[in-house]
């Protein structure tokens, strides 16, 4: 019994070592931002903005000295955001406003407030998203993940194009995912999932959905002073995964521990 457990033991110790070796790992090869860029008398929008990337991209925005708003489906919450932010950077020139992106109504209204208040759009970071939905459908009959991460800031940004124009050189920036790989290829005939669904394989294809959306909103705009590109954030800790079933959520516990915070 001694044997077993000093093997036990020894087991341990080395599946411990190996996971800090591990964590120091990754955290050595994380990405960090060195510019000092002021971006006084610019405007952004970042969706999704209250918590986790949205909120600290907003953050970044508000260090800079940008006027940002933030566009929140939850106005408490977005409101909670606000005030940190504010608190924390000393950046007054931050708001929330309401936008629901899986409702293309939502995003018409957005817009409409937005155009009333605003001369200017600098910048445009399309952020929001969700995952591991059972099949939900919005009132307006989208399958409510491809609307939220897909439909929603395709329309946001179209309809936005104009100030954008305006107000160049802009950007469009597309919080996409390495997932887009996993995608077998959009369905274009069960985009609002008429035929079947997996809560994986719609993700998988929304993800792809934003690239394409990237790459050819690049093109077309290539010579108007609008600068669009889509980023893969890589693992971060964030309330993506919350609708994610019990057990991939314990498995999820332990691999968040190399996650970016």
């Amino acid at each position: 019994m001694d044997i077993v457990w000093q093997i036990l033991i020894a087991v341990f110790i080395v599946i411990l070592t190996a996971l800090v070796i591990l964590k120091l790992y990754v955290e050595s090869i994380k990405g960090k931002c060195t510019s000092d860029v002021d971006l006084s008398g610019k405007v952004a929008i970042v969706t999704g903005a209250n918590t986790g990337i949205g909120f600290h991209t907003a953050l970044d925005f508000a260090r800079r000295n940008a006027r940002v708003i933030l566009a929140c489906r939850d106005l408490v919450k977005g409101q909670m955001a606000v005030d940190k932010i504010q608190e924390e950077t000393g950046n007054k020139n931050v708001l929330v406003m309401k936008l629901d992106l899986s409702l293309m109504k939502s995003v018409r209204e957005f817009v409409k407030l937005f155009e009333e208040k605003e001369t200017r759009l600098d910048i445009l970071v399309n952020n929001a998203g969700m995952a591991g939905l059972p099949l939900t459908k919005t009132e307006e009959g989208f399958e409510v993940m491809f609307a939220t991460n897909h439909f929603g800031h395709f329309l946001l940004t179209n309809l936005l194009m104009d100030l954008l124009k305006k107000s160049q050189p802009s950007r469009v920036v597309n919080v996409s995912s390495l997932a887009h790989n996993w995608s077998k290829g959009i369905d274009f005939e069960n985009l609002r999932a008429e035929k079947d669904y997996s809560i994986h394989n719609c993700y998988f294809d929304t993800k792809l959905a934003n690239i394409l959306f990237t790459r050819e909103l690049a093109r077309r705009t290539e010579w108007t002073g609008i600068y669009t590109s889509a980023l893969h954030p890589g693992t971060v800790r964030t309330e993506l995964l919350r609708h994610l079933p019990l057990f991939l959520k314990f498995i999820g516990f332990f691999v968040k521990f190399f996650f970016k915070e």
